[in-house]
């Protein structure tokens, strides 16, 4: 009497999905450019650069906040700059906050195919609420986690496993999007595939990078919706 055949294996169901926020998702950086600049330039600082802005990119704003008072000898209470800081923002990104055409377009074709998804970002949870409003994303965007609600910022993993403990599933299973060497780290220490699109083209060299299963070395110009969900159905290879 033959055997029967083996009955095919289940299909994986879709990978949990985490996006950052700036940078990523949205050209949310310009914006938080101005409002540094302008809250410097309350407390004395006029000359603040957006090549200087750059060395923040990817670090939550209290973080930023806490090194800047600290170069420029600025005595005030992080939480009176934080405040500050995001008062200023969130009139900013609601008057405008453009999303990136090929990561709306991504985040639409996951939901369709029945993604869980998440945003963990290091600005303040009223930030992400006010960008992801003003954008239409937060039909689709609907778990968020911020800095501000787990015990470190990037580049440690905090946002990450948190954003993977609200969607209820196991962190290895995740796959983030991220834009900035911080961030990369901090998928990689969330044991954590990661998709780079870097945000500043200079940094695509980073070795934070090199952990990621697909860089878009060009940045948002080269990142595309089909390229990312192609990969992402591929077969995760098992470390040798």
């Amino acid at each position: 009497m033959s055997a029967s055949p083996a009955s095919p294996a289940a299909p994986a169901p879709p990978a949990p999905v985490i996006f950052d926020l700036d940078g990523t998702l949205v050209d949310s950086e310009p914006n938080y450019y101005e409002a540094g600049r302008r809250l410097l330039a309350g407390y004395g600082v006029p000359d603040f650069s957006w090549e200087h802005h750059t060395r923040f990119i990817g670090i939550g704003t209290r973080e930023t906040l806490e090194v800047l008072s600290r170069e420029f000898g600025i005595d005030a209470p992080v939480e009176e700059l934080l405040e500050g800081q995001n008062r200023t923002y969130l009139e900013l990104a609601r008057a405008h906050t453009a999303a990136f055409p090929e990561m709306r377009a991504f985040v639409e074709r996951l939901a369709t195919a029945g993604h869980p998804m998440a945003v963990a970002s290091g600005s303040s949870r009223s930030a992400i609420e006010a960008v992801l409003a003003g954008t239409g994303l937060d039909a689709l965007l609907t778990t968020i986690v911020s800095a501000e609600e787990v015990a470190h910022g990037k580049p440690e993993p905090d946002v990450f496993l948190e954003a993977a403990r609200r969607l209820g599933v196991e962190p290895g299973d995740c796959v983030v999007l991220e834009d900035a060497a911080p961030g990369a780290v901090a998928a990689q220490r969330a044991g954590m595939r990661c998709i780079a699109v870097p945000y500043v083209a200079a940094t695509a060299d980073d070795p934070a990078f090199t952990s990621a299963g697909l860089l878009f070395k060009g940045g948002q110009g080269e990142f595309t919706a089909r390229a990312a969900y192609d990969w992402l159905g591929q077969p995760v290879r098992s470390s040798p």
